[in-house]
């Protein structure tokens, strides 16, 4: 079959006749690397061709199409059709055509999403962006590039659920570590929206403890959250990293973070105007770093974590006790907290409405529930199933060339032609 590339006509042509079967695909993705130049050149002319396909049928060719179409300055009048094209395309194109070019969908996904928030639409690719995750997936635990994508959008449109509900799978394949630094890090923003903040404290984590060579923005930024959100949910923050966290992270990530950690120092102290003071002494910089809010939340939170205390030391106390031990305005405000610390299942007590007596009482959890067993045993099975992907995974890194060849390149550091008196040279002390 004569494949020569002759005009933008001949190209749509060949999409027509080559989108049937696997091997006809084949040969139109191979005619259609070759047109990319063509296409680019053409690019005014081709949104008017797309009319002419099937998302579905030709979705390959809609795609280079689009990409290319998408190269060249786009208008503010046509950006909200351009969207609209583009969200229907990711709905309907066959994702097994798509996978032929995945680095072309990833890149129309990309330059979708900074159209939607040039239109400041957010929300309006939420629902395309999860659809795109889905086709480019070859499975639930590949990290695609477009998920920090997906996630920052949910971030801007305020969709923290529908966020949260894609950061469930437990993600083992990453690509590039700059997505999976953003995957976590927005991720963590998508947690504390939901408040869901011990999740929202294992993927700071992530990003803080990650391996890297040189220190990133976005470790610096998630660190600071990292203190913040520890704080809201632990109540304390230890400045000692895991043995695992790498030595750039160690040495540097505190020195940008010097008035979180004066935060963290203020709040271990208990006291409430301490706290405020350090706040209003920082505000600004708090601001500028958008964590005012989550600043806020942590001034809100010692309230309760004096409360707590109070339940290591007494069984019963007047509301009138509390207050003034917690430092809060009136009876009638520590009761409200205690109210809500019940409510939230983070003290267990009974208020007497006569005497204005406060009964604190141990955990009635009994371990023996139906529902208690169950998430017990699903918490095993998927301990199980993790252990059995680490294993794996340590079986197929101890046979890569790569890898071998590295480590065969640092043990040569310590060959034993280089031992004097047990010592090697490289180590003399």
């Amino acid at each position: 079959m004569n494949l020569s590339i002759s005009s933008v006509e001949s190209v749509l042509a060949q999409i027509q006749g080559l989108s049937n079967n696997a091997q006809d695909l084949s040969q139109l993705h191979a005619f259609l690397k070759q047109s990319d130049d063509l296409l680019r050149s053409e690019s005014t002319r081709l949104p008017t061709l797309l009319s002419q396909l099937n998302p579905t049928e030709h979705s390959l060719g809609y795609l280079y199409i689009l990409d290319a179409s998408m190269s060249a300055p786009i208008s503010t009048e046509q950006a909200p059709e351009l969207v609209t094209c583009v969200a229907r395309f990711i709905d309907e194109c066959a994702a097994d055509q798509i996978l032929l070019a995945p680095e072309k969908f990833i890149s129309v996904c990309k330059r979708f999403k900074d159209q939607v928030l040039l239109l400041k639409a957010p929300l309006q690719g939420v629902g395309p962006m999860r659809t795109a995750i889905k086709k480019l997936q070859l499975s639930s635990e590949q990290l695609t590039p477009l998920h920090p994508e997906f996630l920052l959008l949910c971030v801007l449109a305020k969709c923290y659920r529908i966020g949260f509900s894609i950061l469930e799978d437990d993600i083992l394949e990453v690509d590039q570590p700059k997505d999976f630094f953003l995957y976590c890090y927005y991720g963590g923003m998508i947690c504390i929206g939901q408040k869901e903040f011990r999740k929202a404290l294992e993927l700071f984590h992530n990003v803080v403890t990650s391996p890297m060579s040189t220190l990133n923005a976005i470790a610096v930024e998630a660190y600071k959250k990292y203190i913040l959100v520890s704080l809201i949910k632990i109540g304390q923050f230890s400045t000692s990293f895991p043995k695992y966290a790498s030595s750039v992270a160690q040495r540097n990530l505190k020195n940008y973070c010097q008035l979180y950690l004066d935060l963290a120092n203020s709040y271990s102290l208990g006291k409430i105007s301490e706290l405020e003071t350090c706040v209003q002494k920082n505000r600004d910089k708090y601001e500028n770093d958008n964590n005012l809010g989550l600043v806020q939340q942590v001034v809100a939170s010692i309230y309760k974590r004096n409360i707590q205390r109070l339940t290591q030391t007494y069984l019963t106390l007047s509301l009138q006790d509390i207050a003034s031990a917690v430092q809060l305005r009136s009876p009638k405000e520590a009761e409200m907290h205690v109210l809500q610390m019940i409510e939230d299942g983070e003290i267990y007590a009974t208020i007497n409405q006569k005497d204005g007596m406060v009964r604190f009482l141990e955990d009635p959890e009994q371990y023996k529930s139906c529902e208690m067993i169950e998430h017990i045993d699903s918490s095993i099975q998927r301990m199980m199933t993790l252990s059995k992907k680490l294993t794996s995974m340590d079986e197929q890194m101890s046979c890569d060339l790569s890898y071998l060849a590295k480590v065969g390149r640092d043990r040569q550091r310590l060959d034993f032609d280089d031992m004097e008196g047990g010592i090697p040279h490289k180590f003399n002390i």
